[in-house]
């Protein structure tokens, strides 16, 4: 069965309907990791062994880390100990800061922060809905910092969502 449905372009397919939603990119996924082996490390590590340790494309790993370091999530160090380092404590440094160092806002609708968006008639309460979401991926990526990720020592409010089996259901369109 065919998930993906016509695009207005002959012969091309849009993206399948199951895969909209609310995405960790590759860019997020790989600079998390990176910054989680970071934290652990006693010393700068090049992008080499970055992307070796987790096994990750090292000239996208590069992109990602000069980034982070625009960002002033990361220093980078030359010389005989070259490498990257965290630039501050992983205690402070939130999931939040790197998605949006990375990637931009948390949330938005059709490219626009969620506040900006108008309704009319039956959508008028559209916005606070979009609000809503924005606030609940807050409410975890404002809280959660790469050093608890590191020790797998959440807040109780994350422990109970990742401990709620269902959480870990996969929900599909019928």
């Amino acid at each position: 069965m065919n998930r993906g449905r016509r695009s207005g372009i002959s012969g091309l397919r849009a993206a399948p309907l199951y895969t909209a939603g609310v995405q960790i990119s590759a860019k997020v996924d790989y600079g998390v990791q990176a910054l989680l082996v970071l934290a652990t490390a006693s010393e700068p590590m090049t992008v080499e062994e970055l992307a070796t340790d987790q096994r990750l494309p090292g000239k996208f790993l590069g992109v990602i880390l000069n980034d982070l370091r625009r960002a002033g999530i990361v220093v980078s160090h030359r010389g005989r100990e070259a490498g990257y380092n965290l630039a501050r404590p992983a205690s402070e440094i939130t999931l939040a800061e790197v998605i949006r160092a990375l990637e931009g806002p948390l949330a938005q609708v059709r490219g626009l922060r969620p506040e900006t968006a108008s309704y009319q008639g039956a959508a008028k309460h559209l916005q606070d809905a979009w609000v809503a979401v924005r606030a609940s991926l807050r409410a975890v990526l404002e809280h959660m910092t790469i050093e608890q990720v590191a020790k797998g020592e959440f807040s109780p409010e994350v422990a109970q969502l990742v401990a709620d089996p269902d959480a870990w259901v996969a929900r599909r369109l019928a």
